[in-house]
């Protein structure tokens, strides 16, 4: 077993020996640091036919925000154990195919920075343009790699971090008549939320009723959850959004699938409430540094992990049709852009 400066990295390989023939490797791109490599990976498991369903599961996009690895990490090792006498979730991974890129940026994460090695942050790094005004740096600046929420040079290719979690969505997802994608994060407000697209607009997704469906019987099986469900743009908007990015190329590539990027941002203010210390850390800012807070948020999370998994696999059984679309679809306006200007309503998005 290959091992390098990154306990996390360790780990991902260690679960890819121990799954054996079940987990299927792939080497997105390697990051080289000076006497150090970082190999960028996807690991794939379950229904190999390009139409299955597929859900992916992605972490360590921001090289400080360890916990979001590290809750992907957790879900695939409790996979991996689980693959030796579970025999529900061999019948699960017929109908369903995981892939799983648990430290998209190795490089920044060995680093302790939020951006890449070059100093870029990769969720700013797509070719999206906000349509609406943006604040002020959060929003995504090209003004200087030394100031947070950089974008990279205009007009230059995405990183290769950015590109190899794209070609993972390209090849993995895309190709399924329906998909989804959990992407983790840490290091907004007090409490965990989930973000659906769009980053970019204030408009809906096309996809709008399928997002209400999945809500709803989330509400239904978790019913007592501290989630906020809601898209980005009620928070901030920002320019170069990998997951606006994707989410328009899904449509314009391939109009008659589903595809629903949702992103876990856990609330590490919280953990900074109850451990005041940690403001005098980088890590303890994103990050819960006392271990009984950490083994309490990989449990809750890999919950979620799991639902969405099962979501997947059994889309068809909630998977609002044509006759119930409009009822979900005004339902969710109603609830998530009751100011929204009748005009915009539509859903079009893009």
């Amino acid at each position: 077993m290959p091992t390098s400066a990154l306990l996390e990295l360790d780990e991902l390989h260690r679960l890819i020996e121990l799954g054996g023939p079940y987990l299927r490797p792939q080497l997105m791109c390697r990051v080289q640091m000076g006497s150090h490599a970082f190999d960028v990976l996807s690991v794939t498991l379950g229904n190999p036919s390009p139409s299955a369903p597929c859900i992916g599961f992605f972490g360590g996009v921001h090289g400080l925000e360890r916990i979001g690895a590290e809750v992907v990490l957790a879900y695939l090792g409790s996979l991996v154990h689980r693959l030796k006498w579970d025999s529900l979730l061999h019948r699960e991974l017929e109908d369903v195919r995981m892939v799983f890129m648990p430290l998209v940026n190795p490089g920044g994460m060995w680093q302790g920075t939020r951006a890449n090695p070059n100093g870029i942050d990769l969720m700013r790094n797509a070719p999206v343009e906000a349509r609406e005004s943006v604040p002020f740096l959060i929003g995504g600046q090209r003004m200087s790699a030394t100031l947070p929420w950089y974008r990279g040079p205009a007009d230059a290719p995405m990183q290769d971090e950015s590109h190899a979690l794209c070609q993972v969505v390209e090849q993995a997802l895309q190709p399924s008549i329906f998909s989804a994608s959990v992407d983790c994060h840490s290091g907004f407000g007090v409490q965990d939320r989930i973000w659906f697209p769009y980053a970019h607009t204030t408009e809906p997704i096309m996809h709008l009723a399928e997002v209400h469906a999945l809500h709803r019987i989330f509400d239904q099986t978790h019913a007592h959850h501290r989630y906020v469900f809601e898209p980005q743009s009620l928070q901030y908007l920002t320019h170069g959004d990998l997951w606006d990015h994707l989410y328009l190329q899904h449509r314009a590539r391939v109009p008659e699938h589903v595809f629903l990027p949702l992103t876990l941002e856990m609330g590490s203010w919280l953990w900074v409430k109850k451990n005041p210390r940690q403001l005098f850390t980088r890590h303890g800012i994103f990050n819960p540094l006392i271990a009984h807070r950490q083994q309490r948020v990989l449990r809750r999370h890999m919950a979620l992990l799991d639902f969405m998994a099962r979501a997947v696999a059994s889309h068809t059984r909630w998977q609002p049709d044509e006759t119930e679309r409009d009822l979900h679809h005004r339902q969710a306006l109603a609830r998530w852009y009751p100011q929204l200007p009748r005009g915009k309503k539509k859903g079009a998005g893009a």
